[in-house]
This record gives structure tokens, C-alpha cells and sequence, in this order.
């Protein structure tokens, strides 16, 4: 009912630019929040960035300075520019959000398949 697709990941060496987008699509009502979370091989998944739809944006402080995020509201968009990228960013960066549709009340969380970055030389 819900597809989060991300793109955007690639390889690119240190000191480079990224930005990842999230298209959000199905019957969707109301978007609360939105964010990107990574998971680099051998460690949890963490959050990265998150938006609510009040417009309060959130940044881990490993990218804070160097990160951005941003979204579409009309278009459902998630977007996280991403620039100085060093090695340690390194991971899959995976969209998610929380959303009711149209024909449920409930709130419910989604996720994307993720998007691999490598930064590396």
C-alpha cells in the first residue's frame, strides 16, 4: 500500500558530494515524520536525519554541519544532500517514515530497501 524508494547511493571519494532522495507513493493520507537512518556492516542501524510535519528537523551530530535535509511536502519527498562525506559514512542509508492512509486511522512505520553509499579512495 506504501512504497518508500530511495536512490542517489554511490561510490564517491572523501571530501565528496551525495544527495539521496526517498519518493514516497501509495495511499498514503498524512506523513508524520520522515527521516534517513544508516547501517554500516557490523553496527546497528542509527538515525541520521529526521523531519516531522511540523517542519523540526533533527541531525545526529556525526553529520550535523554537513548534512542536509529537506522535503517536498506535495511531492511526498524526502531528500539529504550530503557534502564532506568521509569514510565513516560508509553504509546503506535507509528511508523511512511514519504514515496513516487514506482508508486506516492507524499510524504505521515504513521503510525503503536502502541505498548503498561507499566513500572511499
Amino acid at each position: 500500500q506504501v512504497q518508500l524508494v530511495e536512490s542517489g547511493g554511490s561510490l564517491v571519494p572523501p571530501g565528496g558530494s551525495l544527495r539521496l532522495s526517498c519518493a514516497a507513493s501509495g495511499n498514503i493520507f498524512n506523513i508524520y515524520t520522515m527521516g534517513w537512518y544508516r547501517q554500516a556492516p557490523g553496527k546497528q542501524r542509527e538515525l541520521v536525519a529526521g523531519i516531522t510535519d511540523g517542519g523540526r528537523i533533527d541531525y545526529a551530530d556525526s553529520v550535523k554541519g554537513r548534512f542536509t535535509l529537506s522535503r517536498h511536502g506535495t511531492e511526498n519527498t524526502l531528500y539529504l544532500q550530503m557534502n564532506s562525506l568521509k569514510p565513516e559514512d560508509t553504509a546503506v542509508y535507509y528511508c523511512n517514515a511514519l504514515i496513516s492512509l487514506v482508508s486506516s486511522p492507524t499510524i504505521d512505520d515504513y521503510w525503503g530497501r536502502g541505498t548503498q553509499v561507499t566513500v572511499s579512495s
